[in-house]
């Protein structure tokens, strides 16, 4: 019905930057809303930042100020923008999005992670 394809990690320095998308297929009306989550070794899944289209957004003080989410609906595409990687950020970042199939339909799916990490 859905697919979502997640792509933009790698390997930076510390104070790099990278940036995350997934990209949605399929039966797709519009975006609706993407949490993006990160997990790192041996910790639990933290949620980052959450967006929505109307371009509203709320992030976790360890992201704040670097990082962006943001949705573009004319490519069915959501982003991470980070800067000023530290080390710390190394994890497996997901993106969890909500997209509208039809008006009061919606479909929520995971992608499957993508690996950053964050060279000292």
């Amino acid at each position: 019905q859905v697919q979502l394809a997640e792509s933009g990690g790698g390997l930076v320095q510390n104070g790099g930057s990278l940036t995350l998308s997934c990209t949605a297929s399929g039966r797709i009306s519009s975006m609706s809303s993407v949490d993006w989550y990160r997990q790192a070794p041996g910790k639990e899944r933290e949620l980052v930042a959450v967006t929505t289209s109307d371009g509203g957004a709320t992030y976790a003080d360890s992201a704040k100020g670097r990082f962006t989410a943001s949705i573009d609906n004319s490519k069915n595409a959501v982003y991470l923008q980070m800067n000023s990687l530290k080390p710390e950020d190394t994890a497996v970042y997901f993106c969890n999005v909500e997209v509208w199939l039809s008006p009061g339909e919606t479909w929520n799916g995971w992608g499957r992670g993508t690996q950053v990490t964050v060279s000292s």
